[in-house]
């Protein structure tokens, strides 16, 4: 082992790494000029838009259980990550001809493009991640130490992608910004086909990620019939003139029907079934904390669009490049949050985890406390520094450090080992709800137009929602009361880990 670890890391790593930057690129990259698209070129409202959004992002999250499914079946993780990348490629390409054209035409050609995203998403998602693992073996001391830098590289993916995309979709024409989205993501497909029969190996030098059964035509079908019905959910709203929300009752109801399947199953112990019941708390808080965070691309894109002075030096900066802070301050700061977990952990005061997902509760709430404080009596045309949307996302990025690296790890340990895949798909179907939510959330937003024309109240549990102030206390008052809530029940559920932080 250790002539192992004085070799350093296996050079798939590295291919993995470069892969996984570009792909996060694309999606950041189109993210963050999404909202934006949708209301100043497609002309929708803050309200459609979001929902559209949320749909989404919830989507997103959803499939990448289909896609592990036949990736473990039937695909192997090489040919589950070509299929992703290719319509991921294609779905960029789609929404670059969808900002080409205008009226009904560009709609349409969105939601195709929208579809061969998270069709393709699917397929990539679960399956990079994995491989990564497969290069060491089992007990390699190197994994913990792999994982950081492949997650370095989603960061510097994300980092750069609305630097590059909103600029060249808010400067030129947003069509550029797709265009580089999609030429991101041919760049990482194409370096991967390149090398990874080489570097793809094990530390047998066997390839790793290999197809596992033959994939036949009733697979096939599986994909086939996916894309029609991710296409139909996305597009149910305009084919029927409905307001009724299908992909939220998909997402919300599975999430209620899943811990009913497993809890039940009669194999259980007792204490196997306490643990996924911590599982399926903790997961209920997280969408709590993504619901509030992710408004990043949605909400908080259009209040830096238009109530943000980002005027620097005569030139105004893209509303695009805020989404640059949260990964930028990830790089600076999760080296200094594993070391204070570990030096807290060496002198026996490390929190549990689910104190932890707490104070990343209250982090958040913190977040939404500045930016209300700076948005309080702001009339609808007034702007306020771009220091305070900034202080908003780095106070974010803390409790994205106290709450997200812990989740995974989380479900791994509690996770009884036949359902294992299972529950992990769990826990990214909490992301897939939080993200639904985010979008429901965001329509909150007061006010509707570029220009802020046409202004309305919104809603919330009976709560009205009149301007910034209210619309932000919304997450203050929600994530706050579930921090709080959380760090009451945390001894109870420390109780029902048995042993496991």
């Amino acid at each position: 082992m250790d002539t192992a670890e004085q070799k350093g890391h296996p050079k798939g790593l590295y291919l993995l790494f470069m892969t996984e930057m570009w792909e996060r690129f694309s999606y950041y990259g189109m993210r963050a000029i999404f909202v934006l698209y949708m209301t100043k070129m497609l002309l929708m409202d803050d309200a459609e838009a979001s929902q559209i959004y949320g749909s989404y992002t919830g989507l997103v999250y959803l499939t990448p259980l289909l896609g592990g499914y036949l990736a473990d079946r039937f695909l192997g993780n090489r040919r589950s990550i070509e299929i992703g990348g290719v319509l991921m490629a294609l779905g960029q390409f789609v929404m670059f001809f969808s900002a080409s054209t205008s009226g009904s035409s560009a709609i349409t050609l969105m939601w195709i493009g929208l579809t061969m995203l998270i069709i393709g998403n699917g397929f990539f998602k679960p399956n990079i991640s994995t491989m990564v693992g497969q290069l060491y073996p089992k007990g390699d001391r190197r994994v913990d130490s792999a994982f950081t830098i492949f997650y370095m590289g989603i960061n510097l993916g994300a980092f750069f992608a609305p630097l590059i995309s909103g600029t060249l979709a808010e400067k030129i024409d947003f069509k550029w910004g797709f265009l580089a989205a999609g030429i991101g993501m041919v760049i990482g497909l194409i370096t991967f086909m390149l090398q990874k029969n080489k570097l793809l190996v094990d530390n047998e030098n066997k390839p790793i990620g290999m197809p596992t059964n033959k994939f036949g035509i009733a697979q096939l079908g599986m994909v086939l019939g996916s894309i029609a019905i991710i296409f139909f959910l996305m597009n149910f709203k305009t084919m029927f003139q409905s307001d009724l929300d299908i992909i939220g009752y998909l997402i919300y109801g599975a999430m209620i029907v899943m811990p009913l399947i497993v809890l039940t199953d009669k194999s259980l112990t007792k204490e196997e079934r306490e643990r996924i019941m911590v599982i399926f708390i903790l997961a209920f808080f997280v969408i709590f904390f993504w619901g509030a965070f992710e408004q990043a691309g949605a909400s908080l894109t259009i209040f830096a669009d238009r109530q943000t002075d980002r005027t620097i030096f005569g030139w105004e900066m893209p509303a695009s490049y805020f989404q640059s802070v949260n990964p930028l301050a990830i790089i600076i700061l999760a080296p200094l949050f594993s070391s204070m977990w570990l030096r807290l952990g060496n002198r026996g005061m490390e929190p549990s985890s689910p104190k932890k997902m707490a104070l990343g509760l209250a982090l958040i709430s913190l977040g939404y406390v500045v930016i209300a404080f700076a948005v309080y009596g702001l009339g609808m045309m007034d702007k306020v520094s771009m220091f305070w949307l900034i202080a908003l996302y780095v106070i974010h990025t803390m409790g994205e450090l106290c709450l997200s690296p812990i989740g995974l790890s989380m479900v791994s340990k509690l996770s009884p080992l036949r359902f294992s895949s299972l529950l992990m798909g769990t826990w990214f179907l909490a992301n897939a709800a939080a993200n639904k939510f985010a979008g429901t959330l965001s329509a909150l937003i007061p006010g509707s137009g570029e220009e802020g024309q046409g202004a309305k109240i919104t809603y919330f549990l009976g709560f009205e929602i009149t301007n910034l102030f209210d619309f932000f206390l919304v997450f203050i008052v929600m994530c706050g009361a579930a921090a709080l809530i959380l760090f009451a029940m945390s001894r109870w559920l420390e109780k029902k880990m048995h042993g496991v932080n």
